[in-house]
C-alpha cells in the first residue's frame, strides 16, 4: 500500500510550493510580482529619497507568518536600526489573528531581526553614519517561501520636496484625465 500512495503523489519539486521561476499563464509579469508582495510602504517614497535598496530575511514567529498570509501588517511607522553590528526592524506591526495560539501572547509591534551578510551592515553602518541618512522598510514580499524585507537607504526630504512631489502627482493626474476623456 505504501508504495503506491508514494507513486501516487506528485514529485518532491513539484510539490515544494518553491516558485518554479514561470508566472502563473494568466497573469501578466507586473500582476505575478504583486502577486508575492505582502505590504508596501508608500509612505516612505512620500518622505524620503531612496538611494539604495537591500533585500533582508526576517526571524519571525509561527503566529506572524500566518497573519502575514492573511495581509495583516502595517509598515507605514517602522524603521530599521542596527545594533551591535545587528539589523532590527521596529514600529512594524502584524496583527495576530483571532486563531492564534492559546499558550502564546502576541505581541503585535515586537522588535524582529532582520538577516542581512556582514560585509553588507558594514558597508550601511558607514553610510547611515553620514549626516541625514537613515534605513527605511520599503515593502515586505516572499521569496522562496520566506518573508523578506525590502530596505532603503534614505535621505530625508525637505518640505519643498515633498511638494514638488505633489504636484508631479496631480499633473499627471491631470494629464490622465485629460486623455481618457479625449479617447471616449
Amino acid at each position: 500500500m505504501a508504495t503506491k500512495e508514494a507513486s501516487s503523489k506528485k514529485p518532491a519539486a513539484a510539490s515544494s510550493g518553491k516558485p518554479t521561476g514561470k508566472p502563473a499563464a494568466n497573469l501578466t509579469p507586473k500582476a505575478a510580482a504583486a502577486a508575492v508582495r505582502i505590504a508596501d510602504n508608500k509612505k516612505a517614497t512620500f518622505n524620503y529619497h531612496i538611494e539604495e535598496r537591500f533585500e533582508a530575511g526576517m526571524v519571525l514567529e509561527g503566529w506572524e507568518v500566518k497573519s502575514l498570509r492573511e495581509g495583516k501588517v502595517q509598515l507605514t511607522d517602522g524603521y530599521v536600526v542596527i545594533r551591535n553590528g545587528e539589523l532590527f526592524i521596529i514600529g512594524c506591526q502584524i496583527n495576530p489573528l483571532g486563531t492564534a495560539s492559546t499558550h502564546i501572547r502576541p505581541d503585535s509591534v515586537r522588535t524582529k531581526k532582520l538577516l542581512m551578510h556582514k560585509e553588507e551592515i558594514r558597508r550601511l553602518i558607514g553610510k547611515i553614519e553620514q549626516k541625514g541618512y537613515t534605513l527605511v522598510p520599503l515593502n515586505l514580499h516572499w521569496k522562496a517561501g520566506k518573508v523578506k524585507c525590502e530596505v532603503g537607504l534614505a535621505k530625508g526630504k525637505g518640505e519643498h520636496d515633498k511638494r514638488d512631489t505633489i504636484k508631479d502627482r496631480e499633473g499627471k493626474r491631470e494629464v490622465e484625465r485629460a486623455m481618457k476623456s479625449r479617447s471616449r
